[in-house]
């Protein structure tokens, strides 16, 4: 397969890649869209003309955002929806009361390097959030996404992907050392591996899923991340929130992406195979379409149980 590119690159912005798209009658979700890049990745959407709900923990907060989405865009179609990724019965609740078609799934929302934290389950709580949250929604908005024809996935990843594959042995920490690091990074390995599966099982419906890395931006996300530890990040590239969320727009509505699937972007365009002297690039463990169907497997015994 040859590499996609396209005409953004790092520096551009949300707005410039939605330009002249009309998403009139197309239907989206984006989790997390109350705050960071999902706010962002919202309202270019909305922009375009897409009726847009903002799936969030915070109602409140999403509230104060579609309205603020509303005044900026001029479109009145911006809904705000309770979701709590790492609660399956709130993830279920969402996915059943969604009706009608839904064209755009943006699997925004996720949490980074916490200290140790579990699910009910027991489940890795970063692993609970930022993959089988998704995996959930994703899956129970299956039939939303076939009968939209043409629908994508968006599944947001991150270059700490490339701090570790998925531990299949020991994917929720119960032997090994727990390491908010390998933890996130394995997390954002499973968002890519999920997007990898998605585009082969579901491309008879008509669905395409893709995974990107938006980029570095200071927002709530680093809440856990010890100052310290971000005095060595001043040598990294740093975005604004608009240029942030060009990726994940460009994934969602760009006509260029139109047929691609199963592919990891960074800048605006395919990643290239990561060769270890860069923290930049896809492993090819994040791409292994082995390791994708048995991440897939694990997730849905995971959400069965």
């Amino acid at each position: 397969m040859s590499r996609i590119t396209t005409p953004f690159d790092h520096d551009s912005t949300a707005a410039q890649v939605i330009a002249g798209v009309d998403l009139s009658g197309r239907r989206a979700v984006v989790t997390g869209g109350a705050s960071g890049i999902g706010v962002e990745t919202a309202r270019a959407l909305a922009s375009a003309g897409a009726e847009v709900t903002l799936a969030v923990r915070n109602t409140a907060a999403g509230e104060r955002t579609a309205a603020e989405i509303i005044e900026t865009t001029g479109n009145n179609h911006v809904f705000v929806a309770p979701l709590e990724l790492a609660d399956r019965e709130s993830v279920q609740a969402f996915a059943k009361n969604w009706d009608g078609p839904l064209h755009l799934l943006i699997n925004n929302a996720g949490v980074m390097a916490e200290p140790l934290n579990r699910t009910p389950e027991g489940w890795e709580h970063q692993f609970a959030t930022n993959h089988l949250g998704h995996f959930g929604l994703a899956t129970g908005l299956h039939g939303a996404l076939a009968q939209a024809g043409g629908a994508r996935i968006v599944s947001v990843s991150s270059s700490a992907h490339l701090r570790s594959d998925v531990g299949f042995d020991d994917i929720h920490f119960e032997h090994r050392p727990y390491d908010e690091w390998s933890a996130y990074g394995q997390s954002k390995t499973a968002n890519v591996l999920f997007a990898v599966e998605a585009a082969k099982r579901w491309a008879s419906d008509g669905i395409i899923a893709n995974a990107l890395m938006p980029g570095g931006i200071r927002t709530a996300l680093q809440r856990h991340v010890d100052p310290e530890a971000q005095k060595g990040w001043d040598r990294f590239q740093w975005k604004t929130v608009e240029q942030d969320a060009s990726t994940s727009v460009l994934l969602a509505a760009s006509p260029l992406i139109d047929g691609v699937t199963g592919r990891y972007f960074e800048d605006n365009n395919e990643a290239v195979l990561n060769t270890g002297e860069e923290f930049s690039g896809v492993a090819a463990y994040a791409l292994d379409p082995e390791s994708a169907t048995r991440l897939w497997d694990v997730s849905l015994k995971l959400l069965v149980q």
